[in-house]
């Protein structure tokens, strides 16, 4: 029964976030079809994200071997899947112990503190988990010791990093509704500190002037597909015919196979614009009731999808300058003895173009490309310090991506050494 419900219920995030709309509806009395409605929607838009997400990542695993062959790049590629797949042998019961304990340190933290926030991206609870319980059984941890250092250090993640982000995202919103929950949150809060060192809001992407006869490039799909049928195309070009035809694309022209691909992508950040507003239609009035009843005032932190729509445009360019900075620091790091980190398109498309939002809401365009360059220096240094750190503990050819892991692993690690545990 344990095992069920850790990882058929707690480990299925849409079935997690489904319970909580369902909890709060029935706090709040609705009638029976709402609840029924009002769950299943939720669990729906949430899905809908998910899917969105597998036809997204479909297309850029394509673009990603089609980059690495035509430029013949080795490395470490970030993936937080990936590394997660790799722990789950030796640090399984361990992070299933943390994510449980975690959820439960968030639930008493945000009714007993300031930060009022209630995590509920549970893919992200699970990656932060087992980062917690790699680098402290790294630093020296075991047992009991681990479960609760892990557990602690995870509540206070999930509440204070939405705390974080929660002032540009009422800017970018224009409500106080719910929070980003995201274990990227460090690049977003930098890139919306330079967005206002180097930019002005007032001049923001979502107004950028565009010509009568380009007047079909405000369409955000329209935009996003001609801006990633360029980038398939050259990059095509590159990788050559004979490798695409042979490899990727069982025999179809290697061009109308990289058209169909850079539609692919934009098709998938369009099916999760779509699960992005369901999702917040149905979860914000339902979280309402647990917050009255149980938890007074808190907020959802969601997934970071959620701020997309408010600023597409600033969206492609968040994406596209942290995937340059990526490339940038590619050719850097080994100069400096560190790893080279191969960008990943998942990392830099996700968290670089939330950058692009949060640097619009305080600098405008250059505020987006600004921030954006900086989530992108921030996911290929910090990765790779990350690495000597954690020494060789038998994961190869990739890291955790986003900016929170790095950073939560690279602090405990580092403390646990001063304190003379690792």
């Amino acid at each position: 029964m344990l095992q069920v419900i850790m990882n058929d219920i707690l480990g299925e995030p849409a079935i997690l976030i489904g319970l909580f709309a369902l909890a709060g509806l029935l706090l709040q009395r609705k009638s029976s079809a709402d609840v029924v409605s009002g769950t299943l929607k939720t669990v729906m838009g949430f899905l809908i994200i998910g899917a969105g997400a597998t036809v997204l990542i479909g297309s850029l695993d394509i673009f990603g071997k089609m980059f690495d062959y035509a430029f013949n790049v080795q490395g470490v590629i970030p993936n937080n899947e990936a590394i997660v797949a790799a722990a789950q042998s030796e640090f399984g019961t361990s992070t299933a112990l943390i994510m449980v304990f975690g959820m439960i340190t968030n639930i008493v933290l945000a009714r007993i503190t300031p930060f009022k926030f209630i995590f509920l991206t549970g893919h992200h609870t699970l990656f932060m988990a087992c980062l917690l319980a790699v680098t402290l059984s790294v630093g020296g941890l075991e047992g009991a010791p681990l479960i609760i250092t892990g557990s602690i250090i995870l509540g206070l993640c999930m509440v204070l990093f939405p705390a974080l982000l929660q002032p540009y995202v009422r800017q970018i919103t224009g409500s106080d509704d719910f929070a980003v929950g995201h274990f990227g949150s460090i690049g977003y809060f930098v890139s919306a500190n330079v967005g206002k060192w180097v930019g002005n809001k007032e001049k923001s992407t979502e107004e950028i002037k565009v010509p009568k006869s380009l007047g079909f490039l405000r369409d955000t799909s329209v935009a996003v597909s001609l801006t990633m049928v360029l980038f398939f195309l050259v990059v095509a070009l590159f990788a050559g015919q004979d490798y695409i035809e042979t490899t990727l694309s069982g025999g179809s022209n290697f061009l109308v196979f990289s058209f169909i691909q850079a539609i692919t992508f934009a098709a998938g950040v369009f099916i999760i614009l779509a699960g992005v507003r369901m999702l917040i239609a149905e979860i914000v009035p339902a979280f309402q009731g647990i917050a009255d009843k149980l938890v007074p005032n808190t907020k959802p932190a969601l997934d970071v999808p959620t701020v997309f729509p408010f600023a597409p445009n600033a969206v492609i360019i968040g994406f596209l300058f942290s995937f340059f900075a990526g490339l940038l620091a590619m050719f850097v790091l080994p100069v400096l003895g560190l790893s080279v980190i191969v960008p990943g398109l998942v990392p830099h498309f996700f968290t670089g173009a939330a950058a692009g939002v949060f640097g619009n809401i305080t600098g405008g365009r250059r505020g987006a490309m600004a921030g954006a360059f900086a989530n992108g220096l921030i996911i290929s240094f910090i990765p790779a310090i990350l690495l000597v750190l954690l020494g060789d503990i038998g994961f190869t050819g990739t890291t955790f991506g986003d900016s929170d892991f790095g950073v939560v692993g690279i602090l405990i690690l580092s403390i646990m050494k001063l304190l003379g545990f690792a």
